[in-house]
């Protein structure tokens, strides 16, 4: 008790224990706190490491990457003359073609021709029953005769009353009369004469001849036909020899045609196939229409061949190459050793060193023209110098290459070969692809052993 007699308040054993029983808890959660908060941050370490470990072996596979020699195939730079060309599609057409039909009607007998043979103009190949136009002949030919006969008689009456009249016998009327019947019945003679001729002309086309020299086509009507005159199709006959190509040029390139054409009328034509990589034929400009077609815009041009071993067929479609001039020391590349960057238009070049080392050298080049496969150059390269045409999309400046063999030899030899020498390079590389397949298939298996 206290002095003054109240009694003192002391706490109780059990708020004493609440009390440290809340202060342990509070100080189990710290803990646990930390250890979730230790374990968080050494997961995030662990994704971390492993990031930098990642983006470590990448860097190291780029860089065996780009240490690994990429194999490419290269063409050697060509300098020599090269034709400056238009180009255009066009249509092969028989420079000359007849659809042969009868003039007369009857019959068809059995051809004098094979199908696909050549034939020469004024040759029979085909023949219609005559033997119609053979009575229309012999009958035509009797009523001339017959008429001959009844002129003469005129003629000896005419005469005979011409002398009686003369003689004061008979009157003028009389003898007029015998005049008048001696001009009808020459009248008669001449229709009969030409009776005759029509009968022998009809006869003579039951023989149908070849209006022109050319490969015949397929028979288009079967002996024992009867046919139509002038309106059933026979067949065909195309010429081939020589034979015309008809194609298109825009307007904006007729006039340096057109000029080029007024001063050499010798303008050569090239042929070649659809997908314009080989040649078929070489001919002349022979005349451009006398107008454009207002429609499309185009210019209609007609071009010859002498086509000798007929390998331009009627209806076939070629890619024709109008030459107008030639350069005589172009230099030339295929066009798929072109690139295009920022810094404008440059080629990948193949630069060997004294070890045999290979790599390859970004070469900026200024482009004169582009013919089709091949381009000229103004400048950037020289003659035999090897350009890469194929594998160029993982080069780098300084990247180690690898040549196919053919490739390589004729690199070797590019500094004192000819140019023709640069079509070797288009062989394949399977080998150097198998080397690198069995070096990383020994890689692979060093690695599962350890």
């Amino acid at each position: 008790m206290s002095i003054d007699g109240t009694p003192e308040s002391h706490p109780s054993n059990h708020d004493g224990y609440e009390s440290h029983s809340s202060h342990g808890k509070s100080w189990v959660r710290i803990i646990i706190y930390l250890v979730l908060l230790c374990g968080a941050g050494l997961v995030a370490w662990r994704i971390y490491q492993n990031k930098q470990q990642n983006a470590a072996n990448t860097q190291r596979q780029a860089a065996a990457l780009m240490s690994r020699p990429v194999p490419v195939q290269v063409s050697a730079v060509r300098q020599g003359p090269m034709p400056v060309y238009l180009t255009a599609l066009g249509t092969v057409t028989p420079y000359m073609s007849v659809t042969v039909k009868a003039r007369v009607s009857g019959e068809l007998l059995p051809v004098h021709f094979t199908e696909g043979q050549q034939v020469r103009q004024g040759q029979a190949i085909m023949n219609i029953d005559p033997r119609p136009y053979k009575a229309a002949l012999d009958q035509a030919r009797g009523t001339l005769t017959h008429d001959q006969a009844l002129l003469k008689n005129a003629q000896v009456e005419y005469e005979r009353y011409k002398a009686l009249y003369q003689a004061g016998v008979v009157s003028k009327e009389v003898m007029q009369t015998d005049e008048a019947t001696l001009g009808q019945y020459q009248g008669a003679i001449e229709s009969d004469k030409a009776a005759v001729e029509n009968a022998q002309l009809q006869l003579s086309w039951c023989t149908i001849h070849s209006p022109i020299s050319g490969k015949i086509g397929l028979r288009l009507v079967d002996p024992g036909n009867i046919i139509t005159a002038n309106t059933t199709n026979l067949v065909i006959i195309n010429q081939f020899q020589p034979i015309a190509v008809y194609f298109t040029l825009p307007e904006n390139q007729l006039p340096d045609v057109l000029k080029k054409l007024a001063s050499d009328r010798r303008i050569l034509v090239d042929a070649y196939d659809k997908a314009d990589v080989n040649k078929l034929a070489t001919g002349q400009l022979l005349a451009a229409d006398n107008q454009i077609d207002t429609t499309t815009g185009t210019a209609r041009l007609k071009a010859v061949f002498n086509n000798p071993d007929e390998i331009l067929y009627p209806n076939q479609f070629v890619n024709i190459h109008l030459v107008l001039e030639d350069r005589p020391n172009a230099l030339v590349v295929p066009s798929a050793a072109l690139q295009t960057g920022l810094q404008g238009s440059y080629v990948w070049a193949v630069q060997t060193d004294a070890a045999g080392k290979s790599t390859a050298k970004m070469q900026p080049v200024k482009i004169a023209l582009a013919e089709g496969q091949q381009t000229i150059l103004d400048s950037g390269v020289t003659a035999g110098e090897r350009v890469v045409i194929d594998g160029a999309e993982r080069l780098r400046p300084g990247s180690p290459v690898i040549l196919s063999g053919a490739a390589q030899h004729a690199g070797q030899g590019a500094a004192a070969a000819a140019p023709q020498e640069a079509d070797q390079s288009s062989a394949p590389f399977a080998g150097a692809g198998n080397r690198s397949g069995k070096a990383a298939g020994q890689r692979k298996r060093a690695k599962e052993q350890q």
